[in-house]
């Protein structure tokens, strides 16, 4: 089933009742772009949230995986600079003071308040600078603010990432907008660096939750950039129901539409952080078919994009699929290398499939032909193929790697990058 939609402008402020705005707090001195972010709904929501799966986890995700357990939450504030990780008493007491600024100044419960952190891990946060200029972050709360904030949760990323989508439920139209960060120490585990999606649709806190596992495990969970699954890995969705549509309580059609748009529009957020890899000169997709189940398929296609060896492959444009059935072979799942085929193909001026504000149609992984396609391997055996049309292919901005198993009829997919000098020189200094 897939849901009738458009993509619209607006990001997480398309919904009706939200507002934004991102301003610079000077949290790191060096900045000179916004570097904290308000968002806020007129009515309260219903809310969800999965997170890092790291066992060192930022304070800032402590303090909002408590707050969002009741599953209400009207507000959201976000800084980057500071990670606020492994910061002891007094990092939770600044992540405290975060939710207290906003919420005094927006008139709500510190309780109902959101607080992510990312940048920095082990220095404390400046709380206080946040404090000092947290009247004008919410007296420039307004429906255009979306631009502000998503530059404000910007670290290594070279561009904001943002989408939003509407669809028809329950003869209501609905709108889903979403903003995300992440360029580097990504391994997503149930989360990303960070995101945000709200929407005007009315669901129950039980239902977004649902919703929140079943989209991230296709989308988000697919990707890859360095390994490193981050202390701060947040994913937040918040519904104030003002679309009016009759409230999702179940499993059926609303539900299934609505999961379908936020399917649509996570995929797009997912391929946004992969094809902005620290460092990254291209996006890396790997497809797995013919697998035998959908949990091998996605774990085969997640461990080839992750594996360095095949990164600096595609640095190098160096077809060498063995490194790619190595890192299939040390992945714990199972398939017949026997019965094993590889391809490369390239789609050409990539990067337009990411240009989705107000689009009409957006192309995205496994929706349109390849521009090119060579086969390497089949069935277990290496093919003599044409060195000079594999380096071609591997020179664009997006490179496919198809496997295909004969061991069921399961799929999946999986988003990264290759792995570049740059990559190096960003990671070497960041802290200093």
């Amino acid at each position: 089933m897939k849901s009738d939609f458009s993509f619209i402008k607006g990001g997480v402020t398309a919904p009706a009742g939200f507002t934004a705005n991102g301003i610079l707090c000077h949290i790191k001195a060096s900045r000179k772009t916004n570097d904290t972010a308000l968002i806020f709904s007129e009515k309260p929501c219903n809310a969800a949230g999965v997170f890092t799966q790291n066992r060192v986890k930022a304070e800032s995700v402590k303090l909002t995986k408590k707050n969002i357990a009741n599953g209400r939450i009207q507000a959201v504030i976000a800084n980057s600079g500071n990670a606020n990780c492994c910061t002891g008493a007094q990092g939770a007491e600044n992540a405290l003071r975060m939710a207290k600024a906003a919420a005094t100044e927006l008139g709500i419960s510190a309780d109902d308040v959101i607080v992510c952190s990312t940048g920095v891990i082990g220095q404390q946060l400046p709380v206080e600078k946040i404090e000092q200029n947290i009247g004008a972050l919410k007296n420039g709360l307004s429906k255009e603010g979306h631009k502000e904030a998503r530059i404000a949760i910007m670290t290594t990323d070279t561009q904001f990432k943002e989408c939003a989508v509407e669809t028809t439920i329950g003869g209501k139209t609905v709108k889903i907008g979403t903003m995300c960060k992440g360029s580097g120490m990504i391994h997503i585990n149930l989360g990303t660096m960070l995101s945000f999606i709200t929407t005007d649709c009315a669901i129950s806190a039980e239902m977004l939750q649902k919703a929140l596992y079943e989209t991230v495990a296709g989308t988000y969970n697919c990707v890859s950039i360095d390994g490193d699954t981050s202390t701060n890995d947040t994913l937040t969705i918040l519904a104030n129901g003002m679309a009016g549509n009759e409230e999702i309580t179940a499993d059926g059609e609303d539900y299934r539409k609505f999961l379908d748009a936020l399917n649509i529009m996570n995929t797009i957020m997912a391929m946004k952080i992969a094809a902005d890899g620290e460092g990254a000169s291209r996006l890396i997709e790997c497809s797995v078919t013919g697998a035998k189940d959908v949990q091998t398929a996605r774990g085969l296609a997640k461990e080839v994009i992750r594996s360095n060896l095949v990164k600096a492959a595609m640095f190098g444009k160096d077809a060498n699929w063995g490194r790619i059935l190595c890192a299939m072979g040390y992945s714990g799942y199972e398939f017949t290398p026997e019965k094993t085929s590889v391809f490369f193909s390239s789609r050409k001026n990539a990067k337009r499939f990411f240009e989705v504000e107000g689009a009409e149609s957006v192309q995205i992984a496994g929706t349109s032909a390849s521009d090119e396609e060579i086969e390497v391997f089949r069935n277990g055996v290496p093919l003599d193929f044409d060195e000079e049309k594999a380096a071609r292919i591997l020179k664009e901005e997006a490179v496919e790697i198809a496997v295909k198993l004969q061991d069921g009829n399961a799929e999946g997919k999986a988003w990264g990058c290759d792995l570049t000098y740059d990559y190096v020189k960003i990671n070497g200094d960041y802290r200093t």
